[in-house]
């Protein structure tokens, strides 16, 4: 026996000799030819650019394998990314199997050990991965030095790591620190399970900008089928603990052709309810730290389907999550909230929103004796179908402190019991039947936006609507009211049918509305104004509507200032500086009333009509006659900007994209007496514009006006409308006496286009026109849409540099003609189809006398016929033509003209 213990003792320590030997001596054998192996593996299959600082072959850094350690690990990632990190880490090592090492002198690489690592994920909108590293096996090289290395997997071993994966064509982010994982499974074959063992310090969780989780704990036992050949995933047995929270998630993940196909099913099942807040983002923490929570949860996320992007197909979403028996108290709470019950479940079919189904069936908790319940199903957004039913008996600061609701301070006793039950559809005049009462007594209401709250709200508000239609539906205030910083305000009132709304409203008190809104929102935001009210307003719709006005009992006012009011048919903002309004019957009286719209100023007096059917209905017709004053009035601010722009802390985003012409609202019937003392447009400053403006069903008609342009007095009519939101009509007639022709042609446009020859022109001038036609989207006009004519009066001019006539004299050897001075002409001319048509006119200047006539158009082409009578008086004549342009006139001996091509204008249909 002692023989035999001997033997086997020796036996024993020759083979730990053998064995530690053996240990020392292989990486001293074979540290060279495994590196380089290794290397060669790299450079035959992997795209990126790799880097290492040493390699180390070793049994005792991950004992007992045999690894070759590389230090301070680095691969670059794959186009479009190869300047940015993939993988790095401190140390990088592979495990090497003995056995083919020693006996067929291959590198098979059975096991990765990575440690203190960064995996830096990245995929881009087009669905381009940094980590297709690996080449195809037709780009691997086939001479002899070919590596013997292969990778066949059995154990994946990270510790201490951080995984960032960011993919921008599904906008998830997910980000782990603290990485540590140990995967196993027989990675050769093309369908293994792969068993995995992670845990994570902090993991974090978007998806399309919303975060999800944040600082989260996870713990996970996984199983997955992979199969590599198909790339399909089954998630067989995966059980999870985010936080405290147990969760189960079994589910599949196949690629296909364009897309993905998902079936993914997350559920924890009676899992305590405090466990499930341990889950919540971090906002949570403090909260959850001072409060005692009860009860049972279950929670179950699916998602299934094919996402395919080219096809819009996208998978059904479903979130259901029950409640039972729960109890929430924060911090030592007299009365906590128990018997929380809630079954909540929502659909979104196709990820559509307009798909959406939200269902709580049941809601309830106590707060001692008091109580909430509730229930709640609506199906679609568009035109929703609502099944809805609450009820409440409660003191609302209570519930506040037994939530631990910190944002928003509640008071007051709320009493309240209201079902609604139907579909919500407007245009069909179709609402849900509805039944019951909010009732509000002593009511509160603090945020951490605004240091004062809105104090003694109170509210007794009863809504019935058998029938469920627009007509039968009646709502009833007896009364509202609240105060805010030491100002009352009292509502009080009803309406009923909604096809022919009665009325029977009273309003008495003021707000600020910037402060109130404070109360409710960030600061920055620039809403802002005063309102002073103390009205009494009954009647019907159809009374205002029909002018049976001894129905309507409206009486009161209302007194705002800076209040900001936006419209579609302007790019500005319109501010209410300061207006006193009066009600009586169907009328609106103001007085003093000030505005701005943007650079521009008004103060108007006098009234309007019709103003509670214009306020109640979209096609009803605001009828006025009232006196407009303005120091200065800039037209092109109110030209039209697409697209709609959107206040943006109180300003009105400009409109880069085009611009479009000044619209006239439609159901406007205003007669004013305006008088403006500057008004800019198109560059051109009017002076002391007065008139009587009109403007009705979408047109602005201004009569017997009168004003100055550069310094001299004009009287003009004016037709104009808005045919689209790019055209326009226009209709004007002008009188202008004794004006100066050379700042005519420098600061009127039209005028520089009608005419050009006028450009070296001095002198005074007299223009009895009227023009109709198009303007375009610039408010400028379309030359081919005009048609009009009349008379322009010629009193003492000098055609000082006028090529026509200098071109004239260089052909007649006439020096004389050069620069001639024009007296007593009346020159008529017509326009149609962007043709100037001169009727023929005579005068004389220096013993000559000249007869022209002929055409010309906007684009500056002249066909003139001209006569010149020779001195002494005229008798004898030549005969002369003068075409090509303004600019370079040619001219001839002779009457042979060159007709100048009319261009018809064809408009664009009103779409």
């Amino acid at each position: 026996m002692k023989s035999k213990i001997l033997k086997g003792l020796k036996i024993t320590g020759i083979t730990i000799v053998g064995l530690l030997v053996l240990m020392f001596a292989l990486p001293k054998l074979f540290p060279e030819f495994i590196t380089n192996q290794i290397k060669v593996f790299a450079n035959e299959n992997i795209e990126g650019e790799l880097h290492f600082q040493e390699s180390n072959l070793s049994f005792f850094d991950h004992f007992p394998s045999l690894t070759l350690t590389l230090k301070d690990f680095n691969l670059k990632g794959a186009a479009p990314y190869k300047n940015e990190t993939l993988i790095s880490a401190k140390a990088m090592a592979f495990g090497i199997n003995i056995p083919r090492l020693i006996f067929k002198k291959e590198v098979k690489i059975d096991q990765i050990f990575v440690s203190n690592a960064l995996f830096n994920i990245k995929v881009n909108e087009q669905g381009q991965a940094n980590y297709s590293v690996y080449k195809s096996k037709d780009e691997s090289p086939t001479d002899s030095e070919s590596s013997e290395t292969t990778i066949k997997l059995e154990k994946i071993d990270i510790k201490n790591t951080q995984v960032v994966y960011n993919d921008l064509s599904t906008k998830i982010l997910m980000e782990a620190r603290g990485f540590n994982y140990v995967g196993k499974g027989d990675l050769e074959k093309s369908v293994f399970d792969l068993v995995t063992e992670a845990k994570i310090n902090s993991f974090d969780f978007s998806l399309g900008g919303e975060q999800y989780l944040k600082n989260k704990q996870v713990n996970a036992t996984l199983i997955t089928k992979i199969n590599t050949t198909s790339l399909a995933f089954e998630f067989k047995q995966n059980d999870l603990k985010i936080n405290k929270l147990p969760v189960d998630f079994k589910g599949t993940f196949n690629f296909i052709k364009d897309g993905y196909a998902m079936n993914f099913v997350v559920k924890s099942t009676d899992s305590n309810l405090y466990d499930f807040f341990t889950a919540l983002p971090p906002q949570f923490t403090q909260w959850l730290s001072k409060t005692i929570i009860e009860g049972k949860t279950d929670v179950l996320l699916t998602l299934k389907g094919d996402y395919i992007e080219k096809e819009n197909k996208k998978p059904d979403l479903g979130f259901n999550m029950k409640i039972r028996k729960g109890m929430i108290a924060y911090d030592k709470v007299p009365v906590a909230a128990s018997n929380l019950f809630l079954n909540f479940d929502t659909k979104l079919p196709s990820l559509d929103t307009q798909k959406l189904n939200v269902k709580i069936d049941s809601i309830y908790f106590n707060l001692g004796k008091e109580y909430f319940n509730g229930i709640l199903d609506i199906k679609g957004l568009e035109k929703p179908a609502i099944a809805a039913r609450f009820r409440a008996q409660m003191d609302l600061e209570k519930m506040n402190r037994a939530f631990g609701i910190s944002t928003i301070n509640l008071k007051g006793v709320l009493n309240a019991d209201l079902s609604v039950n139907g579909v919500y559809d407007m245009e069909n005049k179709i609402l849900p039947k509805t039944k019951g009462f909010i009732n509000l007594k002593n009511g509160a209401i603090k945020t951490p936006y605004y240091p004062n709250p809105i104090t003694d709200i109170n509210l007794d508000l009863t809504m019935d609507n058998p029938a469920g239609t627009t007509k039968d539906l009646s709502i009833k205030m007896n009364p509202a009211s609240f105060v805010f910083e030491g100002k009352p305000v009292k509502v009080e009132g009803a309406f009923s049918n909604l096809d022919d709304i009665n009325y029977d409203l009273k309003v008495n008190g003021e707000m600020d509305l910037g402060k109130i809104y404070q109360v409710f929102s960030q600061k920055g935001l620039d809403i802002k104004g005063y309102i002073k009210a103390n009205l009494a307003l009954k009647g019907t719709q159809s009374d205002a509507t029909n002018g049976r006005y001894s129905k309507l009992k409206n009486s009161g006012t209302l007194l705002l200032r800076n209040i900001t009011t936006y419209s579609q048919y302007l790019p500005k903002a319109f501010v209410i500086n300061e207006g006193l309004f009066t009600f009586k019957q169907d009328q609106l009286q103001f007085k003093n009333f000030t505005a701005s719209y943007g650079k521009s100023d008004f103060v108007m007096n006098g009234n309007m009509s019709n103003v509670i059917n214009f306020v109640l209905s979209d096609k009803a017709v605001l009828k006025g006659n009232f006196a407009l004053k303005s120091k200065n009035l800039y037209v092109d601010e109110f030209m039209y900007a697409s697209p709609d722009p959107a206040p943006v802390d109180g300003q009105v985003a400009s409109a880069a994209v085009s611009s479009g012409v000044v619209v006239i609202p439609p159901n406007f019937n205003l007669n004013l007496s305006a008088h403006s003392n500057k008004v800019y447009w198109q560059g051109l400053t009017i002076s002391d514009l007065a008139g009587n403006m009109n403007v009705n069903k979408g047109k602005l008609s201004l009569k017997e006006s009168g004003f100055k342009i550069i310094g001299s007095p004009v009287r003009m009519d004016v037709v104009y409308n808005n045919e689209t939101l790019q055209r326009a009509f226009f209709d004007f007639k002008i009188k202008a006496e004794d004006f100066d022709i050379k700042r005519a042609y420098n600061e009127i446009e039209m005028f520089r286009n009608m005419a050009t020859a006028a450009k070296s022109a001095e002198g005074i001038v007299s223009l009895d026109y009227a023009v109709k036609g198009k303007m375009n989207q610039d408010m400028k006009p379309i030359y081919p849409s005009l048609s009009g004519g009349g008379k322009l009066s010629v009193k003492d001019v000098k055609m000082k540099g006028f090529k026509m006539f200098n071109n004239v004299s260089k052909s007649t050897s006439f020096e004389s003609i050069k620069d001639p001075n024009v007296t007593k002409v009346d020159i008529n001319t017509t326009i149609k189809n962007n043709i100037i048509t001169i009727e023929q006119f005579k005068f004389k200047f220096a013993g000559f006398r000249p007869r022209i006539e002929g055409t010309s158009n906007f684009d500056g082409k002249l066909n003139i016929k001209m006569r010149l009578g020779l001195p002494p008086l005229g008798i004898i004549g030549i005969p002369l033509t003068v075409t090509g342009t303004q600019e370079n006139p040619k001219v001839k001996l002779g009457k042979k003209t060159e007709e100048i091509e009319e261009q018809e204008y064809i408009e664009t249909p009103i779409k």
